[in-house]
This record gives structure tokens, sequence and C-alpha cells, in this order.
């Protein structure tokens, strides 16, 4: 076992001085939060309360959520309004292509809540919307944060065949919380994605929280799992509860453990791991297209 800081218990339940973050101002922000309004669309920063959107958005950038705001599945760690969704846009891949074009977004990343109810859980939606931004914005480079697809392998070939250059898949947690933090989700099936999207000869990527109850080894078996499926990138940040209707934080990790997690990534065979209290999936993302493939 690696030696850790000691935390008091008090900290570990209080939010800390290293997750506070400023306020989202300044011209960039707001010019980005009016292209979102004036194109009606939905952005994982603000869905997701992501505590990053301040510094994303001022940097003229944004992580765009297609297939509406209402997700199928009820993980206990989500902002997003869980529900049987009513939205589904045909054209919502010409839409945010345009969003991108006019915001000129050098790298955009575009993910989506789960669309279980559709035969193709979105997938169409998913192809054509890189297609489409691809077509009018040829120098951008894109990462997909895809859902679980059930084991619709079809539909997961369609979603990443569209040319973008990241897909990323979250497991969210360890294996052992799955239940708990991912009720509807399985293990192992999101490792065969991962590893199926990797066969497939795409950039592979994922991301853990952590704090939700989570042991220093379970992080380690999680880590050689990836790795083992072919995993390339690995975000690891803090899971903040959005609500008190949602999982409780069990502790909140120091820095310096971050700091250990990433080494450890790395020694493991991780060709790049970004981690850090305030990191999320989409953190740094312009990064990760450079890991060769």
């Amino acid at each position: 076992m690696i030696e850790l800081p000691v935390i008091p218990e008090e900290t570990r339940k209080r939010k800390p001085n290293w997750l506070r973050v400023k306020l989202p101002v300044g011209p960039e922000y707001a010019h980005v939060r009016k292209l979102v309004d004036t194109h009606k669309l939905h952005t994982i920063c603000e869905s997701g309360n992501c505590p990053n959107m301040g510094e994303c958005w001022g940097a003229g950038t944004a992580t765009f959520m297609i297939l509406g705001n209402v997700c199928t599945r009820s993980c206990t760690f989500c902002a997003v309004a869980t529900g049987r969704p009513t939205e589904y846009d045909a054209d919502e891949p010409r839409r945010v292509a345009e969003a991108i074009k006019l915001m000129n977004v050098k790298h955009a990343v575009i993910t989506s809540v789960n669309r279980d109810e559709l035969k193709d859980r979105g997938a169409e939606i998913w192809y054509q919307t890189v297609v489409e931004t691809k077509k009018s914005s040829p120098m951008t480079t894109i990462e997909t944060l895809i859902p679980d697809t059930k084991g619709n392998w079809d539909a997961l070939h369609r979603m990443i065949d569209g040319g973008q250059e990241v897909v990323s898949h979250n497991m969210e947690t360890v294996e052992r919380m799955y239940r708990r933090v991912r009720p509807q989700a399985k293990y192992e099936r999101s490792l065969e994605q991962l590893r199926r999207i990797r066969e497939a000869g795409k950039r592979t990527k994922s991301g853990i929280m952590l704090g939700v109850g989570e042991t220093q080894e379970e992080v380690f078996k999680a880590m050689d799992d990836l790795a083992a499926n072919g995993l390339m990138i690995l975000t690891l940040g803090q899971y903040l509860q959005p609500t008190k209707m949602h999982l409780e934080v069990a502790e909140y990790v120091h820095p310096d453990v971050f700091a250990m997690y990433k080494e450890e990534g790395l020694k493991r065979g991780l060709r790049y791991v970004e981690s850090g209290p305030l990191v999320r999936s989409s953190y740094h993302a312009e990064r990760h297209v450079n890991v060769p493939l």
C-alpha cells in the first residue's frame, strides 16, 4: 500500500479550499452564452454543473450535449434530469455544427444523454452531428463522449464512424460501486465497449470519479482493467454532489492523492492521465487528441 496524506475527518466531509472556483464572467463567456441560447443547444457544462464552465467558456469553448437534456438512466451521481425524453430533433446535427463554426472552436467535445428507448440509441444523430461538424469546420478536431449502448454494437460502430479523433466512454467508478452509482450499467460491458472502440482504431478515453467510497486498491484494479482493454487516456476527478437528492460525497480526495494516481496510471500502461480535484471528462480535452495512435 502507498502511504497517503492523512486528512482530518472534518476536512473529508467539508468542501476544502482546493475545490473553490471562480464564477463565470467576461465577454467571451457572455458570447458563448448567447450562442448556446440562440441556437437552443444543450451543454453538459450547464446540465452537469461543471466547475470548469467559467474557465472553458471564458476561452470560447463548450461541451455540447445532443439528443435532448432528459436521460433514460437514473445514475445517482448525475445532475442531468431523468425521465421519458420527448425531444428528438433530426435537424440538431446541423445546428450544432453551425454553432461550432460560429464559435470558431478548434476542438469540440460532444456528449449526450442515454436514449435507451431508441432502437439505435441515437446513433444516427451521433453520426450525422460529427459528419456535419467536419463538413462545416474541417479543421476542428472532435471528441465524442458516448453513452452505454447496452451491447448494441451496430449502434456503437455507427456512433464512432463519423471521423472523430477521440472516442470517450466513462466508467465513472470502480466495479464494486456500480450498482450504487450506475444501477443500469454493467462494469464488464463498459470495458467491452471501450475495447471495441479501440479495436476500431480510435483513441479511447474514459473517466472515473473519486470520493464516492472507493478504495485505493479498487482504483488500481480499475486502471489495470482499463489498460488491459486498450484504454489510452484516463481522467480522474473529484465527485461533487449536485443536490441533496444525489449520492453523498464520501471523501474529498487530497490533490497529492490525485498526483499519485496519475503516476500509477502511467506505470500501468495508460498513455495519458489527467488527474486532479477539478478535472472533468472534457477538461483540457484538446490535449488528448495528440496522443499517438
